[in-house]
């Protein structure tokens, strides 16, 4: 069963990446794999707005973009993230991570998390998503729409693969087939470390998070997992679209390769930006796009004056969608 939906004081915990964040589990009851649940992780602005961000990541990925939170807790917005179920810190022993059949498995989780947005007293949402996270927050928009969610921030969102022609039309689509049958099948992912190291600090990036829970080469997935995106991508790309106003942010470049070298530290070396725009433009009838100059795939994790562009191109979206955040540093 679900945690009560009146949520109380005393159900939210200090987080482990400190500095005010707490978090609170959600018992989302079972699955075909057993019991799930997610996580909801939060920091209060001082000014005490009834605006709140809620952040969805990536595949292989949890919160810890900390930097970023703390970027619209000072301008007056509450902050939210969720850390999906068999992710991050909603990983129980014995699961296999990021396993999913249809990516509706993941619309309970976010519904978690609006639910503890209005408990909290917030009145209008964004929601945002990073890569697989944009995917999942388009779908779940394109499938409902709440009155109180009034815009969508869409940071390189996985909107398409990533994969030679072949592979997409002809590999994928077989795939999809046999997952219907055997959704466990193991697909390799391939992929070496450059992306991981262009991030991290004492490598050749600049951010310090837990590689147990993001981990430095992407794991193996499973056919029901692909079916689950590709379903999703090819409903995104055959009319289902998301009527409230959406900010599109991506590279401008993409990186190729598996092994680093200084263009990962400079580009999308995930997913193809071309592809981005493509579908992303599409995706409703109010799409501003933003063109990131040497952004990395994860757009607020390049370097500092790459980042300030992109708080800077959120921030102006918000405001052009009719709110009006202020300046309140603690």
């Amino acid at each position: 069963m679900l945690l009560p939906l009146a949520l109380s004081a005393g159900d939210w915990m200090p987080d482990s990446i400190g500095d005010g964040y707490s978090f609170r589990y959600v018992d989302q009851g079972r699955d075909y794999s057993g019991p799930v649940r997610s996580t909801v992780v939060r920091k209060d602005s001082p000014c005490g707005s009834n605006i709140g961000v809620l952040y969805v990541h990536g595949f292989n990925d949890y919160f810890f973009q900390t930097e970023m939170g703390d970027f619209f807790v000072g301008h007056g917005i509450d902050f939210y993230a969720v850390d999906l179920r068999k992710y991050g810190r909603s990983l129980l022993p014995g699961q296999k991570r990021f396993q999913v059949r249809d990516l509706k498995e993941y619309f309970p989780d976010i519904d978690s998390a609006l639910v503890a947005m209005r408990t909290d007293g917030i009145k209008d949402i964004i929601l945002m998503g990073h890569s697989t996270g944009g995917l999942i927050t388009s779908y779940f928009l394109s499938k409902r729409q709440p009155v109180d969610v009034k815009g969508l921030i869409l940071n390189s969102p996985f909107l398409d693969w990533n994969l030679g022609r072949f592979t997409e039309r002809v590999l994928v689509p077989a795939v999809t087939t046999v997952a219907a049958l055997a959704p466990g099948l193991t697909i390799p992912q391939g992929g070496g470390t450059g992306y991981s190291e262009s991030l991290l600090a004492g490598e050749h990036g600049r951010w310090s998070y837990d590689t147990s829970k993001k981990l430095k080469v992407s794991p193996d997935v499973d056919a029901g997992w692909v079916r689950a995106i590709d379903n999703a991508q090819w409903k995104l790309q055959h009319g289902a679209r998301v009527n409230i106003p959406i900010l599109l942010m991506h590279s401008d470049n993409s990186v190729t390769g598996s092994e680093w070298s200084e263009a990962f530290n400079h580009g999308d070396a995930v997913l193809d930006v071309k592809d981005i725009s493509r579908y992303g433009r599409a995706l409703g009838p109010s799409v501003t796009e933003a063109t990131v100059k040497g952004g990395l795939h994860d757009l607020v994790l390049s370097e500092p004056k790459v980042t300030q562009a992109v708080y800077d191109t959120m921030l102006r979206f918000i405001c052009q969608i009719g709110f009006r955040p202020t300046s309140c540093r603690e």
